[in-house]
């Protein structure tokens, strides 16, 4: 096993931070901006109850946007200054741009000042935003955020979409050029993002690929500072490892951790194939793992769950029966995903995780030929048809695969919003099963089209 020595950049689209203290409108304000912009790139639910995070585009540029509000744990209430620090550290890390919201209707608060002053040395652009500015003659109002030595802020209301298309030219303004020439990916290399909560054993895994100790690694929960790639070839094959990273150990605020966790997971899914999600076997599949899960499978990625630290884990606990079926079932958005039971220190079965890459990565890959298709939709609408519709029979004419890396299904009907969801499953696991399509998300499209000859 060697290490491939070059290391290429790649091209992310810019991030925009929503940040601001609680109940000023940040997710208000992210919505009504996803609804008014001219196309949705991708949208990805899911990762917590909310939409938290979207690829868009406005004016032919590009950008992702992140509410940070959007994270919190339900339940969980942080003072106002700890917050909005953590929001702040948290964008400054990892944003081009930081979209600060002001409440016009409370008008300046306490602490207001400080958090301007953190901003003003923030080497990157803010955007100063006062939201729940209704009309016009709220505006008068909102001239009191001057006192704070801002020179320039946009007066919006997100719920009635007031001054949106102007906040928006602004946000593309003010986007950084994106600087140098990005190289393309080696050809050939599969490209996997190791995913988990923070001490989930990641970088000791990548230091058991690698054969040395290149990443740091540590008890403590957190101490990866930024995403690391490390290239490693193996019997032949070439993979490209991105170890996600967790929070700077100075926080102690817990929520953070979680946060920045799966923030930087969102960035590191952009560029992988599929995704290793590593769950903590002393503690179990965490309301976090789910988090990732989703997103993993929103993001149409193959995936393969391992359970690790199984060298910790009690007898009684390891001798569960169907521990694989019991952790699919409390990770259902990737239940398509293959179970290993591992020890990343020991190396207990690490040696099937590159046989399970390249199986889940030729299903990823995988391009079905047209008549197979056809002949398995022949056969799924003769044993088990689709349910009739307001009184209509539900006719499947035609299937075709027009894309790999997720598989995508295109199947063409006579009534696109008659299939019921649970039928789109099940048509989901039978493909998956029949083409042997383990450990990758499936995709269906339905379109109307008669009847072809």
């Amino acid at each position: 096993m060697e290490q491939i020595a070059s290391t290429p950049e790649y091209k992310r689209k810019p991030l925009v931070a929503i940040v601001g203290r609680p109940n000023v409108g940040k997710s208000t304000l992210f919505n009504r901006l996803i609804g008014e912009r001219k196309s949705i790139v991708e949208d990805i639910p899911g990762v917590t109850r909310d939409r938290i995070y979207a690829d868009t585009e406005w004016d032919g540029r590009e950008f992702s946007l992140v509410d940070t509000g959007g994270f919190d744990p339900e339940g969980e209430e942080e003072d106002y200054p700890s917050l909005i620090k953590g929001q702040i550290e948290i964008a400054i890390e990892e944003a081009e741009l930081i979209l600060f919201v002001l409440d016009g209707e409370d008008g300046v608060m306490p602490h207001d000042e400080d958090v301007i002053d953190l901003l003003r040395r923030v080497s990157k652009p803010v955007i100063f935003t006062v939201n729940k500015i209704d009309d016009k003659k709220h505006e008068q109002a909102a001239l009191d955020f001057h006192s704070l030595g801002i020179d320039k802020y946009i007066p919006v209301s997100a719920m009635q979409g007031r001054n949106i298309n102007e906040l928006l030219d602004n946000i593309v303004a003010e986007l950084p050029e994106q600087e140098g020439v990005y190289e393309e990916e080696e050809e050939g290399v599969v490209k996997i993002a190791v995913l988990g909560k923070p001490n989930a054993g990641k970088s000791t895994l990548i230091n058991r690929f690698l054969g040395e100790d290149r990443l740091i690694t540590s008890p403590v929960p957190g101490t990866t500072r930024d995403t690391i790639d490390s290239y490693v070839e193996k019997d032949g094959n070439k993979y490209l490892f991105i170890d996600t990273a967790g929070i700077r150990r100075k926080s102690k605020i817990s929520f953070l951790v979680e946060k920045h966790s799966v923030f930087r997971a969102v960035r590191a899914m952009e560029r992988a194939d599929l995704a290793l999600l590593m769950i903590d076997g002393q503690e179990g599949p965490t309301h976090q793992d789910a988090r990732l899960a989703r997103l993993i499978a929103d993001k149409g990625r193959g995936c393969i769950v391992l359970l690790n630290k199984w060298d910790l884990v009690p007898s009684e606990v390891s001798e569960t029966p169907d521990i694989e079926g019991i952790l699919k079932d409390n990770l259902m958005a990737v239940d398509y995903a293959p179970v290993l039971i591992i020890s990343a220190h020991t190396g207990r079965g690490t040696e099937k995780i590159f046989k399970a890459i390249d199986k889940v990565y030729k299903n990823f890959s995988q391009r079905i030929p047209t008549k197979k298709l056809n002949y398995f939709i022949r056969n799924i609408v003769e044993t088990s048809p689709p349910p009739i519709h307001k009184g209509k029979e539900i006719k499947f004419y035609y299937i075709s695969q027009p894309l790999t890396k997720q598989p995508t299904f295109v199947i063409f009907t006579n009534e696109i919003k008659g299939v019921p969801e649970n039928y789109k499953r099940f048509l989901q696991n039978r493909l998956r099963h029949e083409f042997d399509l383990e450990g990758t998300p499936i995709k269906l499209i339905f379109r109307s089209q008669r009847k072809k000859d």
